[in-house]
């Protein structure tokens, strides 16, 4: 038991599904919508046991960002509402595609347009270390989940 971690990237994208009221959380599970609303994932938890039918979680193994977004506002892991703010809007389907799935350069991309806005990118980038350490300390555990991912 215990965790995979996701690469540190897809805590971008559980900003943006913060940020933008994408998750509805009920009792043992929340919905999550992807980023270009064409997707529902399903993260459901029974005590520290969680599992979502998101891609990465499902056929990786490691923390997709519907679980991470649920952790967050679930406080068990950081959530600041601020930077998530900049993460807003953002169709991390298309700009991953367009990175071939590296999702290194898409995160790249969107810090560089912060960047030439003025926004902190050492403060997110801060944070975002953060969360990653945090997600490293976590005592929950994963499993796959009974439904299988959105087509």
């Amino acid at each position: 038991m215990g965790i995979k971690l996701p690469p540190i990237e897809k805590i971008h994208e559980a900003y943006s599904a913060v940020a933008d009221g994408r998750i509805t959380l009920r009792d043992t599970e929340a919905d999550v919508l992807s980023s270009d609303h064409a997707k529902k994932y399903i993260v459901k938890w029974e005590g520290e046991t969680y599992s979502s039918n998101d891609n990465a979680s499902y056929w990786k193994g490691y923390l997709g960002y519907p679980i991470i977004a649920v952790l967050m506002l679930q406080g068990k892991l950081s959530l600041d509402r601020e930077i998530a703010g900049n993460f807003s809007g953002i169709n991390w389907k298309k700009l991953n595609t367009e990175h071939k799935n590296k999702f290194s350069e898409a995160v790249k991309q969107i810090m560089d347009g912060f960047k030439m806005s003025g926004v902190d990118c050492g403060r997110i980038d801060d944070e975002i270390n953060k969360v990653y350490k945090e997600m490293e300390q976590l005592t929950i555990s994963t499993k796959r989940s009974s439904l299988r991912p959105p087509k």
